[in-house]
């Protein structure tokens, strides 16, 4: 989270740590219905609270309350904290707590050698030692030897702890997500009293469930006081302080991605001096961003949740014509459901933002996992020759500033803008740097009210080739609007192939024409030439920044470039990959981006592709590194 943060120089060096780096991962696990997410949402907070810098990875399973127990039931929430820069949620927990033996079964694998294990004892039956394929208790026949392991029944102490307030065995056990929260607090030397507001504030109509789960979260933390083990031989529990991080003066919080698409657009809006309308149709991850930005309708924002997906995209581009910026979002599917109209909002030439928060694919495809596979959808995705901007943030704070560059280019351009993001990005968080709104330049919008010397004509060009936006109604200025080609400068319907080519040729000549009104192409770490070039866009950031640092420390020839501006590409980003010997591509996907580099420039650029459903690892980066230096 450098961007929000961190003062970090080109050659990767934190300017602000004036202390030895430090940092921790935790993984939560258990199932869909154990409140893993909200506890880690909470153990987030924490962090935030006490300090330190942070990134997060909410891990769940599409169904929405899958069998209990089961393997592919578990839901995870992953959190990298520490005192220094933090740009990746971790590429192997130091800590991981598991609620049952499912949880460990598909999460061990990944806990660092030595690493300490958490584990409910009471959760560990025969009945759900075979729902998770184990043939013996793994807490028992020395199969996690390699790991440190504390088990206790976490179930059994958190029936006592709430047993004074008369709830069910059911309602009781759902308050073990907070012992267990209360015992993390502990380990990490945390605070409980921001998390006990909360509880009071969330069960504000229950005074009993507060009373109940605060109750629990506080008997967590005495047993970590207290080191109430209970079983002979076992690791006692570590406790460990996180210093605060050293960063910038100002006013910090956490933030999502979802949430950042929110506010963004909001604040893109205001410099553009237009109010918003949002057309959407729920779906994961993108639904967030509906829900946040329902909330803000002070701010001069109409959302509407429409039947479908078409319906939604058709919705907001009618009130582009009507003079506000439409604005929708979905993930893949839904996404190309929307092309139709977004050939619409190309041809008609209105403003439009459409957010692409990606997942994994085909059809439905992975609904709660992350992936990069749209960019191909993004770029080339639409019949006839239908080009469109697009951009792509790097995290969850980056959303803000590029949610706000698409409102930009959407209006001064007048053409619709992909905004692409993805499930990590949209459900991660971070801390980010509230920024002041009076540090942006303002981009006012100017509508035509007033009949131009020498007639109007709907399809005039200013220098940038956008046309005039006219609002429905305006005296002398009614026009033809819809999907047939348009007249040049009239607008009139025209089938004639000289016509069609011309207009063809404009719309991308004005799209091509927005790499002049873009920064040029910067190097995120190292030189602008040299060996290698590590290229990145999107949500790879973090994992690319983190391995580059790493392998120019043992010397290495390597440097990262990260590309916002996805289409058209920054204009200098030719030239500047052409001084690289080699070239890599890391993305999530089969090797999108490399083959757009490859058309765009005939650089030999090399694909490091991962099709998981789950971010990059730092070292899978640090390796293809070596092997590409080797």
């Amino acid at each position: 989270m450098a961007s929000a943060a961190h003062k970090i120089d080109n050659q990767g060096n934190s300017s602000t740590a004036n202390h030895p780096s430090e940092a921790v991962v935790v993984r939560f696990a258990g199932d869909s219905g154990d409140g893993m997410q909200l506890t880690g949402g909470q153990f987030t907070l924490s962090s935030a609270l006490a300090g330190n810098d942070f990134a997060t990875f909410p891990d769940f399973p599409a169904e929405i309350r899958a069998p209990q127990g089961t393997l592919f039931g578990v839901s995870a929430f992953q959190i990298n904290f520490g005192s220094d820069e933090i740009d990746t949620a971790g590429d192997a927990p130091d800590v991981l707590v598991a609620m049952n033996p499912a949880a460990l079964k598909t999460n061990v694998k990944d806990l660092k050698a030595g690493g300490l294990i958490i584990a409910d004892s009471g959760e560990f039956s025969a009945r759900n030692l075979g729902k998770a394929e184990y043939d013996a208790n793994p807490l028992e026949d020395g199969s996690l030897a390699q790991w440190q392991v504390i088990h206790f029944n976490i179930s059994q102490l958190t029936m006592d702890a709430v047993k004074p307030f008369g709830l069910g065995n059911k309602e009781a056990l759902r308050c073990k997500n907070m012992w267990t929260l209360g015992l993390a607090l502990w380990m990490f030397d945390r605070d409980r009293q921001p998390i006990i507001d909360w509880l009071n504030g969330k069960f504000a109509k229950n005074k009993v469930l507060a009373d109940a789960n605060i109750a629990a979260l506080n008997a967590g933390h005495a047993y970590g006081e207290t080191a109430e083990i209970g079983q002979p031989g076992s690791v006692p529990i570590p406790q460990r302080h996180i210093s605060a991080a050293d960063v910038a003066p100002g006013l910090y919080r956490t933030i999502t991605g979802a949430e950042a698409v929110a506010y963004g657009l909001v604040a893109g809006c205001h410099l553009a001096g237009v109010k918003m309308f949002f057309g959407g149709y729920p779906i994961t991850p993108a639904s967030a961003i509906l829900h946040y930005l329902s909330n803000l309708k002070h701010f001069g924002v109409t959302t509407f949740q429409a039947e479908d997906e078409i319906a939604a995209i058709a919705s907001a581009i009618g009130a582009s014509y009507a003079g506000q910026l439409g604005v929708t979002s979905s993930s893949g599917p839904g996404i190309a459901l929307k092309g139709e109209a977004m050939g619409l909002a190309a041809m008609t030439e209105l403003p439009l933002v459409i957010v692409n928060s990606q997942r994994g694919g085909p059809s439905t495809g992975l609904p709660t996992k992350t992936e990069q596979s749209d960019l191909y959808q993004a770029v080339y995705g639409r019949n006839g020759d239908t080009p469109m901007p697009v951009i792509a943030a790097r995290s969850p704070a980056d959303v803000f500033e590029c949610a706000i560059e698409a409102v930009r280019i959407a209006t001064q351009f007048m053409t619709p803008v992909i905004l692409l993001t993805d499930g990590y990005i949209a459900n991660a968080a971070e801390p980010w740097k509230v920024p002041d709104t009076g540090d942006f330049k303002p981009f006012p919008v100017s509508f035509l009210e007033s009949v131009p010397e020498g007639g109007f004509k709907p399809y005039s060009r200013d220098a940038k080739l956008a046309r005039p936006w006219v609002k429905p109604g305006t005296p002398g200025l009614l026009h033809r609007i819809g999907g047939i080609e348009k007249e040049v400068d009239t607008g009139h319907i025209n089938y004639s192939p000289a016509n069609h080519q011309a207009m063809t040729d404009i719309r991308k000549n004005k799209i091509d024409g927005i790499a002049s009104y873009i920064p040029e192409q910067d190097v995120c770490i190292g030189e602008d030439h040299g060996k290698l070039a590590i290229v990145g866009w999107g949500s790879t950031f973090g994992p690319i920044h983190q391995a580059v640092r790493r392998a120019r420390a043992k010397g290495h020839d390597v440097a990262h470039i990260h590309v916002r501006h996805i289409w058209p590409l920054p204009s200098n980003l030719g030239d500047l990959l052409k001084r690289y010997d080699r070239v890599l591509v890391p993305e999530m996907n089969t090797g999108q981006f490399k083959t757009v580099l490859r058309d765009q420039f005939l650089v030999d650029a090399k694909p490091l592709n991962k099709v998981s459903g789950q971010p990059f690892r730092i070292a899978e980066i640090e390796a293809a590194i070596e092997g590409e230096l080797a």
